[in-house]
């Protein structure tokens, strides 16, 4: 039991860290997209590498804080029922909602984003515009991520919550 803890440990500190430090791309988001306003209409300038690296930021934040959010318990629950439960009743929700929907739509999304990504690196495949990024094999890459941290982050939920249950 006490391995099992060390590694529920180890899942947690590491997505809440990795989260921190992708969440500064929000402020990389914001900045570049105000430079990119500016650019556009006061000098009338673009750049599409700038536009696409702001694409590429959304989907890093979007899909590698997912476990970062659900390891802080921030994420959106519609609270009609789940406020008004005790804390043991709380934890086999949780140890429910993560078997039945989490683990089985991170394994869903890795199954068949599979040969997406796969195909992606394999094309070392680049943007569509010739003065784009020419890394979308990369930004691909952040759906599995997702789906692994994410699961492992079902696994620090489900032992944690069998733990809390049991005690």
């Amino acid at each position: 039991m006490h391995f099992l803890f060390k590694i529920n440990k180890f899942i947690d500190i590491f997505n809440v860290k990795v989260g921190k430090l992708f969440s500064w791309l929000l402020l990389l988001m914001v900045l570049f997209t105000c430079l990119i306003v500016v650019l556009r209409y006061l000098f009338n300038i673009g750049f599409i590498w700038m536009q696409e690296l702001v694409r590429f930021f959304y989907a890093a934040v979007f899909l590698i804080c997912a476990a970062y959010t659900l390891a802080e318990d921030a994420h959106v629950r519609v609270d009609i029922f789940y406020s008004k439960l005790s804390i043991k009743k709380k934890y086999i929700v949780n140890l429910i909602g993560t078997i039945i929907f989490l683990m089985p739509v991170c394994f869903i999304t890795f199954y068949y984003s599979y040969s997406y990504v796969l195909n992606s690196w394999m094309q070392l495949e680049g943007s569509l515009e010739e003065r784009g990024l020419h890394a979308v094999f990369i930004m691909k890459t952040f759906i599995w991520i997702f789906s692994f941290m994410l699961f492992a982050q079902g696994i620090s939920i489900v032992s944690t919550s069998i733990k809390k249950i049991r005690s």
